[in-house]
């Protein structure tokens, strides 16, 4: 390949020795005798591909330039196509620069997402219920699969805390199109409660963890302890008459996780470690990063209006996120599963922001 119009030439060239290699891998019949090994080499092959089709396109078009200009020197006719040329290679140059970016090596993960009811009471939790909804409803359109693995009713309806398990059937990431979701989301509307007409203002938490597989965070037994209990519904009613739900505390870093919406306490003890093991991972990225940049944005971890990332306002049918200023009128689509517009403009700030920073 030619150089490259960035300072990272062996970026490069690693990563199109690691495409080819790919490549080769995935050729290989042993390979898919692992399901799981043959599903993580399918998706990183296909995130590597857009930079690869790109770098050699990129070389075409300077080799086309270069030729273009010799027969110009001797046949003006030539002159459109030089002109041409010279306009698609900045525009392929800039394509590389941003597909040179470090990626996010959680990109290709599936994940794990959670609503909480925040401020605002019932209200609150009708609305953690509305965000469930939406990202069922995105995850359809894109073709996840999506399973909720642990839920607590609201009196009123809704969820005071829910969590769901969403999961590509290709080689998508879903941890690279869901990741900005996660912080204080508002809701201002008018609740179904309210006989006076008005405006009540709330808010749900979301917090998106990449899901960790076993190989990815190792999990100590004797640094767990398991409690069983019974499963209750809305208002503390009996919903189970035998132990069936867990709580599992990680004694070493205090997290604590339940789940009681499975039958069985086995399932639930299963669930339960999922969550785990993509907390675990997700502290040991962020401790990282943490150490690597003091500047790093995370996830809200309190529910409070105050510092919402994005609001729904109802009576505007606007959504609106604060973080880089995105406004549309269209927020019972987006409530419907059409969020790839903001999710777009999140994706192209962070890029840039990554861009300006010389990465």
């Amino acid at each position: 390949m030619s150089s490259v119009p960035t300072a990272a030439p062996d970026r490069l060239s690693g990563l199109l020795s690691e495409h080819a290699a790919l490549e080769t891998d995935l050729a290989d019949p042993a390979v898919h005798a692992d399901p799981a090994r043959a599903r993580r080499l399918g998706r990183r092959y296909a995130q590597l591909a857009p930079l690869v089709e790109t770098a050699r396109a990129l070389d075409a078009a300077r080799d086309d330039l270069a030729a273009a200009r010799e027969l110009a020197a001797e046949d003006p006719s030539f002159l459109d196509e030089v002109r041409s040329l010279e306009e698609r290679v900045p525009e392929l140059e800039e394509r590389l620069r941003s597909l040179l970016v470090p990626e996010d090596p959680d990109d290709d993960k599936d994940v794990i997402l959670e609503v909480k009811a925040g401020e605002g009471g019932a209200e609150s939790a009708l609305f953690a219920g509305d965000l469930l909804r939406m990202y069922l409803r995105y995850a359809e359109r894109r073709g996840w699969s999506a399973e909720v693995i642990d839920a607590v009713d609201a009196e009123l309806g809704g969820y005071k805390d829910v969590s769901v398990a969403i999961k590509a059937r290709g080689d998508e990431g879903i941890w690279s199109r869901l990741k900005f979701e996660g912080g204080v989301h508002r809701v201002q509307r008018v609740p179904v409660t309210e006989s006076q007409g008005r405006i009540h203002t709330s808010a749900a938490g979301v917090l998106v963890l990449p899901e960790a597989e076993e190989v990815d965070v190792t999990v100590d037994p004797n640094d767990l302890r398991i409690d069983v209990f019974r499963s209750s519904g809305p208002g503390g009613q009996s919903v189970n008459t035998t132990d069936s739900a867990v709580r599992i505390t990680h004694l070493p870093t205090g997290i604590v996780v339940s789940c009681q919406n499975e039958k069985s306490q086995l399932q639930n003890r299963e669930s339960a470690l999922r969550i785990l093991r993509s907390r675990l991972l997700a502290a040991a990225r962020e401790e990282a990063a943490a150490a690597a940049s003091d500047q790093r944005r995370s996830q809200v971890r309190t529910v409070d209006r105050s510092e919402r990332v994005r609001t729904y306002n109802f009576p505007e049918n606007r959504i609106t996120d604060h973080r880089v200023g995105y406004k549309a009128h269209n927020l019972d689509q987006v409530l419907d599963g059409e969020l790839d517009p903001v999710i777009d403009a999140l994706t192209r700030a962070h890029t840039a922001e990554l861009l300006a920073a010389g990465s």
